[in-house]
């Protein structure tokens, strides 16, 4: 590709946001340090500008001082791209760097708990199956995030749940389901067929040689479907309006 083609690619504006967006699926980037092809700040960055609607800082090492000051960082950025910021399990650098909220999983405190501390604050929970999912929702889950539904190179050996398994999970729960494992732009349309609330990727963004132009085919495959969601999940809000 040329360089006049590279620049036009890393200077292109958001993608324009519909004005209406109660049946708009949502887009979740869960950040992976160990899988990023180029350096995580950049990555986000360019996920961002492609056009997700949240980013889920998932920081498995280091200290809360760290992820404290990444949240930080990254607020802004996630704010004038009109998307939300999450923390994966640390409730308490949540509070401390006032991001929209937090994503639960196993060995994280229970959703109720987190409630109780959150506020409002957005609240998902990782689960497996339809009892998880249920138990999830019945606690205080905001949404619930299901998978993986494909083969996934962050679950290697392990069978995917598939596409049957997460249209049982949306048609048993009464909260926005988020769909992750294996998804990407050439196979969202068919996740999306099972009503689910939106997608949640990792690889699909994280190892792109061109994070943006993959976000960006994703947004575009998301917002192209014909299908909407069973419970949508809310647009993030916007700072001071919580």
């Amino acid at each position: 590709m040329s360089i006049h083609n590279e620049i036009s690619v890393a200077t292109a504006p958001p993608i324009p946001r519909r004005p209406t967006l109660a049946n708009r699926f949502q887009i979740h980037l869960v950040t992976d340090r160990e899988s990023a092809r180029g350096d995580l700040p950049g990555v986000i960055e360019a996920a961002l500008r492609g056009g997700v609607d949240w980013v889920q800082l998932r920081e498995k090492t280091g200290s809360a001082l760290g992820l404290y000051e990444m949240a930080r960082k990254f607020l802004p950025e996630a704010r004038k791209a009109g998307a939300g910021l999450l923390l994966n399990d640390r409730i308490d650098v949540a509070l401390a760097a006032d991001v929209d909220g937090v994503h639960l999983a196993a060995g994280s405190l229970p959703p109720g708990v987190a409630s109780e501390l959150l506020g409002e604050r957005v609240i998902g929970v990782s689960v497996h199956g339809l009892e998880e999912a249920r138990e999830a929702a019945n606690a205080g889950a905001g949404y619930v995030t299901f998978g993986h539904v494909y083969p996934t190179s962050s679950k290697p050996g392990l069978p995917p749940r598939g596409i049957h398994g997460l249209a049982e999970i949306v048609e048993s729960v009464d909260v926005p389901v988020i769909a992750i494992g294996g998804i990407d732009a050439s196979n969202v349309r068919e996740v999306l067929g099972t009503g689910c609330a939106g997608v949640a990727v990792i690889s699909a963004i994280m190892m792109a040689d061109r994070p943006e132009r993959e976000a960006r085919a994703l947004r575009r495959a998301v917002d192209d479907s014909r299908h909407y969601p069973r419970h949508p999940l809310p647009e993030p809000k916007q700072k001071g309006t919580r």
